[in-house]
């Protein structure tokens, strides 16, 4: 069972150090101008050989792991460019959330405004986590995003979420909508703004009559 409050689902092991968005996310991807068709191009060269065959050794295509929607992945996962197409394209493949011991601090952010969950765990759990994944008859993991708790068949831990995280994926929200949940104080700020400094409301059009 998959909502706000828990993700429950395969989890798959991608031990690669220092995978980078260049490789989630390959350039020639990258020529939309919106976010369709990124699930294509997850993880392309891994996926696929030179002649675009699949790769039968890759984790994600055994068919034992072409359901997994947790990764449990290799530290500074996500370093690299800041393109943000490959957070989209980890949701429209079917990830919800990613384990590893370390994250790329702007992926990070691209991932949690998304709510594409990111959890980081001592290098040892990581390993254990692993352990588990590669065991495909008995690799489910719950995470409790209330409780802020993941439980797999040999690990129990706890991890940290910042405050406006835990609540956008609790309430469903992604960075936008939570901004718009504070609308009505945006509104009275501006009010109270404009009605101190009057002046200022139309500075920007009273310099260009004086250019």
């Amino acid at each position: 069972m998959t909502d706000n409050t828990c993700i429950q689902g395969q989890a798959a092991a991608l031990c690669i150090e220092n995978l980078d968005t260049d490789q989630i996310m390959p350039k020639q991807f990258l020529r939309g101008i919106d976010k369709a068709g990124l699930k294509e191009g997850l993880l392309y060269d891994l996926r696929f050989d030179t002649q675009g065959q699949r790769r039968p050794d890759f984790i994600l295509n055994q068919d034992a792991y072409a359901h997994a929607s947790i990764l449990i992945a290799g530290s500074n996962f996500g370093c690299g460019s800041s393109r943000e197409h490959a957070v989209w394209g980890m949701q429209q493949y079917g990830i919800q959330a990613v384990v590893a011991s370390s994250f790329a601090e702007i992926f990070h952010a691209n991932a949690m405004n998304n709510r594409l969950l990111l959890i980081t765990l001592p290098p040892e759990q990581v390993a254990q986590l692993m352990d588990d994944a590669n065991d495909s008859a008995n690799n489910s993991i719950d995470i409790d995003i209330t409780a802020q708790s993941l439980r797999s068949r040999n690990v129990q831990a706890s991890f940290e979420l910042m405050p406006r995280h835990r609540r956008m994926f609790l309430e469903g929200l992604d960075s936008i909508g939570l901004s718009l949940s504070y609308q009505d104080e945006i509104t009275d700020f501006a009010s109270n703004h404009w009605t101190h400094q009057p002046w200022l409301r139309h500075v920007a059009a009273t310099a260009r009559r004086h250019l």
